[in-house]
């Protein structure tokens, strides 16, 4: 059985060592916030060295709700970060050159486990910066705590955060997942391959959850528990509501057709899905472009926008007639 790795495996090797070199050097982490306010969005980029973004305008509205300011001296990471990723990548260069299976193993086994302390000592930051306040801070809200999402989006008082890999946290996952090509590559090659097999599935997870970075289809709307995002009044009426689900996964959820138009229109959002509750049990949320929608006064919604969406052709052309109303489509509701 050989020991050696082919040259496909070489060649994903040095891949890696450049990929990681590059992501020295541009932004690892971002965090967006997005608030009426700032109908811009602010942002908080982490490199490996330091942090980049609106730094001093978030530590300004941090000191209102009592939370630290970020400095990058109270932060160790940004003083050995940059070598250990400089290390995995001279790491790569030198497996490369001494071309031995075991070397690769033991270099992936290494950078799987550096990502996942990478991602506890990154959540106990955001925990320790989001639960340890200032009891004498200008805005006090009982039990509330400002812990940014790990990673995905989390409403934060009036503010949405989103927290997502930036360059050079793709560029990182990149070198995982070449790393992980390599070493499929080459136990598909070796006769003893089940042990290793076990052990390279096991310690892989983590990257597969860290590109796993999508936004949700929708989320059921809680009758009369829940408010519409648009005119703040409890969603009551299943036969009318609607949702609108952001391409950074953020929902939001109406009480009929008119509020969700006219939030579309006020709001500058890029749209992953539009959906639209069935007129008819069980008041499903279907996307638009599959529904067929009737209007007319006699359907009466709860901010009379007075359209009814039926995801069957043959019960909208019933309920069209019971209720003397006429076929319209979306587009024409959207003008």
């Amino acid at each position: 059985m050989t020991t050696r790795l082919n040259i496909v495996s070489k060649s994903f090797l040095l891949i890696t060592a450049v990929l990681l070199a590059v992501s020295i050097f541009t932004p690892i982490w971002r965090i967006e916030l997005d608030a009426p306010q700032y109908p811009e969005g602010l942002f908080l980029q982490i490199f490996s060295n330091k942090l980049g973004g609106n730094v001093e305008i978030i530590n300004g509205l941090n000191h209102y709700i009592g939370m630290k300011t970020l400095h990058e001296d109270d932060f160790i990471e940004f003083t050995v970060l940059p070598y250990i990723i400089g290390f995995f990548a001279l790491a790569s260069v030198v497996v490369m050159l001494a071309g031995k299976k075991r070397g690769l193993y033991l270099l992936f086994a290494g950078f799987v486990f550096f990502g996942i302390i990478a991602m506890i000592d990154f959540w106990r930051w955001e925990y320790d910066y989001g639960h340890d306040l200032n009891p004498n801070a200008a805005i006090i809200v009982p039990g509330m705590a400002y812990q940014p999402p790990l990673i995905g989006f989390k409403q934060l008082l009036n503010f949405g955060a989103y927290s997502i890999p930036d360059i050079g946290g793709w560029l990182f996952i990149a070198s995982g997942l070449l790393m992980l090509a390599a070493v499929i590559i080459e136990i598909k090659k070796s006769k003893t391959e089940m042990l290793n097999k076990k052990i390279v599935i096991q310690s892989t997870f983590a990257l597969i959850l860290l590109a796993s970075c999508g936004p949700i289809d929708k989320e059921p709307i809680k009758i009369n528990k829940e408010k519409c995002d648009n005119c703040k009044m409890m969603i009551s009426d299943p036969r009318f509501a609607g949702e609108l689900v952001t391409e950074k996964g953020r929902v939001y959820k109406f009480d009929d057709v008119t509020c969700l138009k006219s939030f579309m229109q006020s709001q500058k959002h890029e749209y992953h899905s539009i959906l639209i509750s069935d007129y008819l049990p069980p008041h499903e949320l279907h996307a638009v472009n599959t529904m067929h929608f009737i209007t007319g006064a006699n359907i009466n919604s709860p901010m009379r926008g007075n359209v009814a969406a039926f995801s069957d052709k043959q019960n909208a052309a019933t309920y069209s007639t019971q209720l003397s109303a006429t076929f319209t489509t979306w587009e024409s509701i959207l003008k």
